[in-house]
């Protein structure tokens, strides 16, 4: 059985990120995404507010579900992540086969130039599990080292 974090990744394309602005007040946007399990890729204009919000200070909050039928239907990933530009050209093509797959409206469209967007990797690190289905309010946390696999 995949690890509960990774089934709500890779189920959804949409993710609430929330960085931190340079006057110390916190920004939640929303975002298309793909993952690889627990490295998530997206797309950033390099004159957003969030690319500068990046560039001050590259961790950041993520959060990931879907709108449930009923309460106990509930289940999310709330992680902190270190985010970074993905410079290498292999990891950059991948990231973009990735997102294309994930978003096929992107499909008609060529990968977009480094010079006005930025691919981004949110490498996750600290995960929480909410599932209500296993009681109101049930979370497990999970510590990702890069070294070792996920653990709960």
């Amino acid at each position: 059985m995949e690890q509960p974090a990774l089934e709500i990744l890779n189920a959804n394309r949409i993710m609430t990120i929330a960085t931190v602005r340079p006057d110390g007040w916190p920004q939640a946007t929303i975002v298309g995404y793909a993952n690889r399990g627990f490295c998530v890729y997206f797309l950033i204009y390099r004159t957003s507010q969030k690319f500068e919000n990046i560039a001050h200070e590259n961790r950041v909050a993520i959060t990931v579900a879907r709108e449930p039928g009923q309460l106990r239907d509930i289940t999310a990933v709330y992680a902190g992540c270190t985010v970074r530009e993905v410079m290498d050209l292999a990891e950059r093509s991948r990231a973009w086969e990735l997102l294309a797959k994930r978003h096929p409206n992107l499909t008609d469209l060529a990968p977009p130039e480094d010079a006005e967007v930025a691919t981004m990797a949110a490498d996750c690190k600290h995960l929480s599990v909410l599932d209500y289905s296993q009681g109101l309010g049930h979370t497990e946390t999970v510590t990702i080292d890069a070294d070792e696999p996920a653990r709960p």
